[in-house]
């Protein structure tokens, strides 16, 4: 990878939380930042206009998803994932190693890789180091993740000293065949809320020189309150200049915390799944929008969200689509809750900025937990 395929400036710092830029090969990206996810090539019920008009930067794709369908030689045959998708601005890419833990069901691992049976019809797909590389460099994306071993929270230390163990040695093979210089390759440091583990994990993968790190293993069923209490640590592990991504997390709260211990980067599929599901996000908690509560509901989800949903539709009005199992109540409480999202991290960025994070972060807390 040449230098130009990822440059990453940190312009302000308060305590560990940092405001940086990040430029890669199809645009710039403030950090903090929220990645919406596009599994399969697009962010659930909306379009990329709508994507880009809440102010998202950059977007998250799935390996694993779209080597399957519809097959990653031909994103690459039709132009790459960015022509295919409609989407010009940056992309990361998972490498699947979040499907070893969520699939755990349907695959088989070894030293070699990792066998699925496919969640669509049950046909095989083998996923080595080399593979997930070679897929996420059909797709074109701006960043590619190592293939990694993601063990259950509440696994036992062997099981997740081992995954430790496995996930060094895939990232120092997806790093050997990686080849692509338009795309920067991440590491993963896995090894759960033990910070032992972190750290025979870390200090391996920071020696490979990688372009940016990421912490995964989190939110895969430990508590919140021990996530938070890792994550200062773990994250410190990361070198200081480059990038760091904390995959797969979560609420506006865990956001926060990232934020507070030096993060950069999240992912989470949950403002738009909640979104699915008929719950918003507000400053001042969450919203059910089936609740009776809201049938004659003027109000908007939130007053002060400058978002499409926000400034058009009542809480009455989608409480009605929801209760019709009409598509639009989908698509508007997802696009309010990525707004949501994305105003939470350029709220951050200012307050990092002009050195009022702790009184920010501790604000949005009381407001969330009603104690405002």
């Amino acid at each position: 990878m040449t230098a130009s395929a990822l440059s990453f400036t940190i312009a302000q710092r308060e305590a560990a939380a940092r405001a940086g830029i990040l430029t890669l090969p199809h645009g710039t990206v403030e950090t903090p930042m929220f990645m919406p996810v596009g599994t399969a090539a697009t962010v659930k019920g909306l379009t990329p206009e709508q994507v880009r008009g809440i102010g998202t930067q950059i977007l998250l794709g799935n390996t694993y998803h779209l080597a399957l369908r519809p097959g990653d030689e031909l994103i690459a045959e039709l132009g790459g994932l960015h022509r295919f998708m409609g989407w010009d601005g940056p992309i990361l890419t998972d490498s699947g190693g979040f499907q070893v833990f969520s699939l755990a069901d349907a695959r088989q691992i070894s030293d070699q890789g990792v066998r699925f049976k496919s969640h669509i019809d049950g046909s095989p797909l083998e996923l080595t180091p080399e593979r997930a590389v070679a897929i996420q460099q059909n797709l074109g994306s701006d960043i590619a993740m190592v293939l990694d071993e993601c063990p259950p929270g509440n696994a036992e230390v062997g099981i997740i000293r081992n995954a430790v163990q496995r996930s060094i040695r895939w990232a120092e093979r997806c790093q050997q065949y990686h080849t692509r210089r338009d795309q920067a390759l991440f590491a993963i440091v896995q090894g759960g809320t033990n910070l032992d583990l972190r750290v025979e994990c870390a200090e391996p993968l920071v020696a490979m020189n990688f372009p940016g790190y990421a912490l995964g293993g989190f939110s895969v069923g430990e508590s919140p309150e021990a996530m938070h209490a890792a994550l200062p640590e773990c994250a410190a592990l990361l070198p200081e200049q480059k990038p760091r991504y904390l995959m797969g997390v979560g609420r506006p709260v865990d956001l926060l915390a990232g934020i507070a211990a030096g993060i950069d980067l999240f992912d989470c599929v949950m403002p738009t799944r909640s979104g699915r599901n008929a719950l918003a996000f507000t400053a001042d908690g969450t919203i059910r929008l089936r609740n009776a509560c809201h049938r004659r509901d003027p109000a908007p989800i939130e007053s002060d969200c400058p978002c499409y949903c926000c400034t058009h539709f009542s809480r009455a009005y989608l409480h009605h689509l929801f209760a019709a199992d009409e598509m639009l109540g989908p698509t508007l409480l997802s696009l309010h809750n990525l707004a949501h999202y994305l105003r939470l991290m350029v709220e951050a960025r200012a307050a990092i900025r002009t050195g009022g994070f702790a009184r920010f972060h501790a604000a949005r807390l009381a407001r969330y937990e009603g104690r405002n």
